[in-house]
């Protein structure tokens, strides 16, 4: 291969930046060929260098630093990889590198949803790429398809498995019966979940994701802080067997909805929590660890893009997919190219106001009127039932299912709250909302 080689530093070297330096050596002659010069690894930085990494390649001696300043203010370098993931200090060192005139690849979801503006300015100030397709669903590709692929399409809805973690548990419970801390554990001994699986079961990675999926969709900055988040720590066993009885799979989705089209209704919607889907929609037959997600577009119809959501070499992938781009983009002088897609300036709904249906499960006094009281409760916030099933009953108590029509958050929630004071009423064990065409 012809020409000067693009030379590129990587900043940490954990997981991620082990999974790109494999992907780079290993695939080094195809990676040229498409770049259109040569592609190599000049530096790379880590705190650690006796941590044990799984790579075909040790890391020869003479690119080894502790210091990501020395990757910085190297002249050679035209592109950085930050892989340290979090704020501190990722964020002094992406800005620092984009101030310096470097172009730069990250996977750090929470770095791009919390500061994007801040640093999609100064590549834009500087003529940079900033790119970060590893941030979203790992090995998927989805936000430069958003950018490029579909940038003809109004998007409408985009809707998605976005956490494996969370996709794991929920499988292993429909699937096996299985409780939520069993399953939980089990994802954790298999390396699926951290020690401290707060970011995952709770929300928070999925929120990270969604505030950066719907800001490129809808053209517009969402903000993480406007997610509205619910994790899956409330799901038990039974929600999943009822669930199914309904002909429902649940799902932690991390959900954005265009609802301008809607009358009234001239924000967005950015939700991340536990979902009815109907068994026969594509995203409900994702299982295991996987990613997808489901995009809806004014030309393009219904699309959806599958695969390994997380990992070394799959986030690799997406980070040397990047790596190559910019590369392209410095042989043709085009760096800079694809900037900000942010033009608008929209909001984000209240949940208050977003509708959906809703499934509830109620522990109640087993006896006659219970149902008639319950109802009366929903007909005077103007609720509409689709079915009510008793699932159990032991002569003091039963349980009863109840499925609402669509109806708008506000008068679900007051509902709940008339309900929880009925006599009647043992225990509302659990609330989700369900999302289908009806």
């Amino acid at each position: 291969m012809a020409g000067n080689p693009i030379y590129l530093g990587i900043i940490g070297f954990g997981k991620v930046g082990s999974g790109t330096y494999e992907t780079l050596l290993s695939n080094q002659e195809s990676i040229d060929r498409k770049a259109g010069r040569p592609v190599r690894i000049k530096k790379i930085a880590d705190i650690n260098w006796s941590a044990p990494r799984r790579v075909s390649v040790p890391v020869p001696k003479e690119m080894q630093t502790t210091d990501a300043r020395d990757l910085i203010s190297d002249p050679d370098i035209s592109i950085i990889v930050e892989s340290i993931g979090g704020i501190k200090p990722s964020l002094d060192f992406v800005l620092a590198a984009l101030r310096a005139g470097k172009n730069v690849v990250t996977s750090n979801k929470e770095l791009i949803a919390r500061h994007g503006k801040e640093l999609f300015d100064a590549a834009a100030e500087q003529n940079v790429d900033l790119m970060f397709e590893g941030a979203v669903g790992g090995g998927i590709p989805i936000l430069r398809p958003l950018k490029s692929c579909l940038a003809g399409n109004r998007i409408r809805r985009v809707m998605g498995i976005v956490n494996g973690t969370t996709n794991f548990i929920l499988s292993r419970m429909a699937e096996q019966g299985a409780d939520f801390a069993d399953s939980l554990a089990e994802a954790q001994r298999l390396g699926y979940a951290e020690p401290d699986p707060t970011s995952d079961i709770e929300g928070f990675d999925a929120a990270f994701k969604l505030a950066i999926l719907a800001s490129i969709a809808f053209e517009t900055r969402v903000p993480v802080e406007s997610v509205y988040r619910e994790g899956i720590t409330r799901i038990t066993a039974r929600d999943m067997e009822y669930a199914r009885q309904l002909g429902f799979a649940v799902k932690l989705l991390a959900i954005g909805v265009d609802a301008g089209g809607a009358p009234a209704r001239p924000g967005l919607e950015a939700r991340v929590h536990p979902t009815l889907l109907p068994l026969d929609h594509p995203l409900s037959k994702v299982s295991g660890p996987f990613n997808a997600i489901f995009v809806s577009g004014s030309s393009v119809g219904e699309v959806m893009f599958y695969g390994q959501g997380a990992g070394s070499l799959p986030t690799g992938s997406a980070m040397v997919g990047d790596i190559i781009d910019i590369a392209r983009n410095i042989v043709s002088g085009s760096t800079g190219r694809i900037a900000c897609t942010c033009f608008e300036d929209r909001q984000v709904l209240p949940m208050d106001e977003v509708t959906t249906r809703f499934y509830l499960r109620t522990q109640v006094a087993d006896r006659p009127g219970v149902l008639a009281a319950v109802a009366r409760v929903f007909a005077d916030e103007q609720v509409s039932l689709a079915s009510v099933l008793q699932m159990d009953a032991s002569g003091e108590a039963a349980e009863i299912v109840w499925l609402t029509h669509k109806t708008k958050e506000r008068q679900m929630q007051a509902s709940l709250r008339k309900i929880e004071k009925l006599p009647e009423v043992h225990e509302i064990s659990n609330c989700l909302r369900a999302e289908t065409d009806a």
